[in-house]
């Protein structure tokens, strides 16, 4: 059972560029990490310390029982796939899948088994004679991740496996890789920028900024809680609006101060709201929290730009100086130039503190 520990890790590099800050992260066995955040953000360099692949600064990193900070790579007991396939265009698939069961000496007998085993679970039995040349780009990734499989890890290493495919092969590859997760129960740990890869496989998020991690809890948690403005908008497509302004007295309570084209509008505050008249504050809604719903608490607005998606159109309108999208249905008919009315959710509602960017409890 091999679940992963990392305590207070940091990396400093010999010209004095801390790129690690102290990370604490911990999973158990089976579970599903996903590292995500922006470029220059650090995921990774944590991915290739815990492959062994870039030093330890300070702090530990345990695989299972064993720490792993000077063992070498090829014994950490890891497997690892990477955003560029690196297949042997010479070798068949299935030499490219025995290549590492070679290495390690294991039976011809039993190298067979692994690979009919890998080829089954990964659907592609019907692939083991062809070269890489001959594949696409998704039965590629596919090979690259039945090589890994083959290794039987204690622990799965994905560095943006999915970067080089196209929208439409990456929701299928998605898909693959969740459905083999199922099937294995090993423990990943998985490092993407993108954030939809990260709320649909992972069964923990470590969402990182400038060497820190900024928050780390599941999916929906981190959705529906977020710490702080960077992950509020980075957490969810469209990203979270926020709209700055003013908290007012208001009957027995609170409430926001909206306005539009120079008319004002109080958005009463929920109950549990911890702030004061007359602070300034951010206010968060995500774009599901803004529709053309019926509602009590209905705002009508000049929309600037709408985008039909399919199942829903998004519409642009402006409050408080900055634009916010609204999620609509495709049969509101809103239009640009046109006038909608909007129901604000403040159920759903989030303040941030407008200097520190910290969610409010």
């Amino acid at each position: 059972m091999a679940g992963l520990s990392i305590r207070n890790l940091r990396k400093v590099y010999p010209n004095g560029v801390e790129v690690l800050k102290g990370i604490d992260l911990e999973i158990e066995h089976g579970q599903f990490l996903i590292l995500v955040g922006g470029s220059g953000c650090g995921k990774s360099t944590l991915l290739n310390m815990i492959a062994g692949l870039e030093s330890v600064t300070a702090g530990e990193i345990r695989i299972g029982e064993r720490v792993v900070n000077e063992v070498p790579p090829k014994d950490r007991d890891i497997a690892m796939v990477f955003q560029s396939y690196a297949l042997y265009p010479s070798m068949t698939v299935r030499e490219n899948i025995a290549f590492g069961l070679g290495i390690r000496k294991v039976p011809r007998a039993e190298q067979d088994k692994i690979i009919a085993r890998v080829a089954e679970t990964l659907q592609m039995s019907e692939l083991l004679d062809r070269k890489p040349a001959a594949l696409s780009g998704g039965q590629r990734q596919r090979v690259a991740m039945g090589r890994a499989i083959a290794r039987d890890p204690a622990l799965f290493l994905f560095d943006e496996p999915l970067s080089n495919l196209d929208a439409k092969l990456r929701v299928e590859m998605r898909a693959e890789i969740k459905l083999l997760h199922q099937r294995l129960g090993s423990t990943i740990v998985y490092v993407t920028h993108d954030q939809v890869e990260a709320m649909t496989l992972g069964d923990r998020i470590a969402v990182m900024k400038d060497g820190l991690v900024q928050q780390f809890g599941s999916p929906q948690d981190i959705y529906d809680r977020p710490d702080n403005m960077f992950v509020a908008g980075f957490i969810g497509s469209p990203a979270m609006n926020f709209l700055p302004g003013q908290v007012v007295s208001h009957g027995a309570g609170l409430a926001f101060v909206l306005e539009h084209a120079g008319v004002t509008q109080l958005l009463p505050l929920p109950a549990k709201s911890q702030v004061s008249a007359g602070e300034n504050v951010i206010l968060g809604l995500r774009p599901e929290h803004v529709t053309d719903a019926d509602g009590a608490l209905q705002v009508e607005a000049m929309i600037e730009l709408t985008e039909p998606t399919g199942p829903d159109t998004l519409v642009f309108a402006r409050f408080n100086g900055v634009r916010i999208t609204c999620r609509t249905h495709p049969r509101a008919a809103a239009r640009a130039g046109h006038m909608l009315r909007l129901c604000f959710d403040m159920d759903k509602a989030l303040l941030f503190d407008a200097q520190t960017q910290r969610r409010l409890a």
